[in-house]
């Protein structure tokens, strides 16, 4: 209902009341039409978890749809009407989610770990529980990562300087066997605590004129 509602307005060109500085809940609400209202996003195929994920990433992202550097036939114009400091709140409210808990018991990993991951954990994290300079991966579907690979290795999706040519570097295969490694990984809590911590704010004058992830 959430869901139809939203893209409703959005195609009517009606503006959502975004802005105001004490409506995040009420905006999480449309959110969670997709991502899921207790974190589990209602197809994991295609949609990813946001409860929890790195703040900064989140706010990456918003510009990156806003901006025409990440399409998405959904966010894309929903990002239009989130200005920095909204991408900025809403980012936060999800970030200090509790990632939502990974139901099924743990399938066995392969004998060898794949192709490239040490490459993957220097940015995301050696248990892909994310960091400052990547986003969390363990947890995601195996085929939400699988598409996010695809994407960059065809040149599909280009929001990153990097994961074009880590993703052309593999094959078609390893990027599968790399996607079902990580989408099973479980991080354990001190890992997870351990990124959860606030972000300290930079000093005045250390961030590059119009940076759009910093507060």
């Amino acid at each position: 209902m959430i869901f139809t509602l939203l893209l409703a307005l959005f195609q009517t060109a009606i503006p959502l009341p975004v802005h105001a500085d004490d409506d995040v809940e009420a905006i999480a609400q449309g959110c969670a039409g997709c991502h899921g209202e207790t974190g589990v996003p209602t197809d994991l195929k295609t949609v990813p978890i946001i409860w929890g994920q790195q703040r900064t990433y989140l706010v990456k992202q918003m510009h990156d749809y806003r901006a025409g550097d990440r399409e998405n036939e959904v966010m894309s114009p929903i990002a239009q009407d989130f200005k920095p400091a909204d991408a900025r709140k809403i980012a936060a409210y999800f970030a200090t989610k509790a990632w939502p808990e990974a139901s099924g018991p743990k399938a066995a990993g392969a004998a060898v770990p794949p192709k490239g991951l040490d490459q993957c954990q220097a940015c995301h994290g050696t248990s892909f529980e994310g960091g400052p300079s990547g986003p969390r991966l363990a947890g995601l579907s195996e085929a939400y990562l699988l598409a996010g690979m695809n994407a960059f290795a065809s040149g599909n999706r280009t929001n990153n300087e990097d994961m074009p040519k880590f993703m052309r570097a593999l094959t078609e295969r390893e990027r599968m066997a790399m996607a079902r490694h990580i989408s099973d990984v479980r991080p354990g809590k001190k890992a997870i605590s351990a990124v959860s911590a606030p972000v300290p704010r930079q000093p005045a004058g250390s961030v590059a004129p119009g940076a759009f992830i910093t507060e």
